[in-house]
């Protein structure tokens, strides 16, 4: 059976015991002998973090192993550079792709990937947080209750007995901190915090970390904030607050697409906020009328993974994103209607 018909059909090993499906993760990294790694399109740090800390491991381990990053996901968005080291980077799939294990990291859906011929390994394992993942690998090692997708690599290192290289450790330390918020978001549990300490004491600069991410801002960013923050918009009591960029915004600024990063922050610290969202028009080729919307939660009380799915989106509980050719109108009716269904059910007929 092919990889591709796995995906289709998950094989009876994916229903083991959790510690179980770890314990086939273990035995694939240390038995095959070649591998290509991927992650999610618009890699973010926790996606950039896990794929340079596996290439890691497995060069550790003596195994032939190449990330793939596709060539419209590079250049990195500024804050990145300098931060991983991307040596022996591929931006085709290789020939022998049949022969490989391929490892999807932070992938919580396979056609977020845009290289479909990486779906032909030999054996595809899945390594993820997102509670909404699809399961679309051979093996799924997803475990939801981890902060982050690279909290999952390093716990397999730890269980090879393979220490992180100080390039492996910074990379991991930017997955965890990005994830988390910088130890802010309600996926910040005691093992993130050990993961952290251990990674600082093999030699992450936290401070260049953290001045690299973010302090370090192009002028075009913080003048685009500013143009979000004056197109606020609040509804419904303040529960939602949306704000709006356009494909000229951006260019009359000079602006990168991932400037937009961190604006929605701003937005959810508002008092009486429960969602706020940020609607992006993007500016690739071919993409006219599209717009990428994020969501975030500030608690429990809307799950917006469950909002962006009616979009064919998804994400986390309290995080969650979705594309879409609706305008800004539509939008915000759809969104209005989605969270008070959740915050406001009507009580069911007598």
């Amino acid at each position: 059976m092919s990889a591709r018909e796995n995906i289709r059909e998950p094989r009876e090993g994916i229903r083991e015991p959790r510690e179980n499906i770890r314990e086939l993760v273990l035995q694939r990294l240390r038995e095959d002998s070649s591998f290509v790694l991927a992650a999610h399109e618009n890699p973010d740090g926790d996606a950039l973090g896990s794929l340079v800390a596996m290439q890691g491991l497995l060069t550790a381990l003596g195994k032939d192993s190449a990330m793939f990053i596709a060539p419209e996901d590079l250049p990195l968005p500024y804050e990145y550079q300098g931060l991983f080291d991307l040596a022996g980077l591929i931006q085709a799939p290789p020939a022998d792709v049949a022969q490989r294990t391929v490892i999807f990291l932070d992938c919580g859906n396979i056609d977020r990937n845009s290289a479909t011929v990486l779906r032909e390994g030999r054996e595809v394992i899945n390594i993820d947080h997102h509670h909404d993942n699809t399961r679309f690998g051979t093996i799924d090692h997803v475990l939801p209750q981890a902060s982050c997708t690279a909290e999952i690599v390093w716990e397999l290192m730890v269980a090879m007995g393979v220490s992180p290289s100080p390039a492996v450790a910074r990379a991991l330390y930017v997955a965890l901190i990005t994830d988390t918020g910088r130890f802010m978001y309600e996926n910040t549990g005691p093992r993130a915090h050990e993961m952290a300490g251990a990674l600082i004491g093999a030699g992450v600069d936290v401070q260049r970390v953290y001045r690299k991410l973010y302090e370090e801002m192009p002028e075009a960013k913080v003048r685009l904030l500013a143009l979000a923050l004056a197109r606020m918009r609040r509804y419904d009591d303040g529960e939602l607050t949306i704000a709006a960029l356009t494909a000229e915004d951006f260019r009359s600024l000079d602006a990168e697409d991932s400037y937009s990063e961190g604006i929605i922050d701003h937005l959810r610290a508002l008092r009486g906020t429960k969602v706020a969202v940020l609607v992006r028009e993007l500016t690739a080729p071919g993409r006219a009328g599209q717009a990428k919307v994020s969501l975030r939660a500030v608690d429990d009380e809307v799950d917006v993974s469950a909002i962006a799915r009616e979009q064919g989106g998804g994400g986390h509980r309290r995080a969650a994103g979705f594309s879409t050719a609706l305008d800004v109108e539509e939008l915000t009716a759809f969104l209005r209607r989605a969270i008070a269904a959740q915050l406001h059910p009507e009580p069911a007929p007598a």
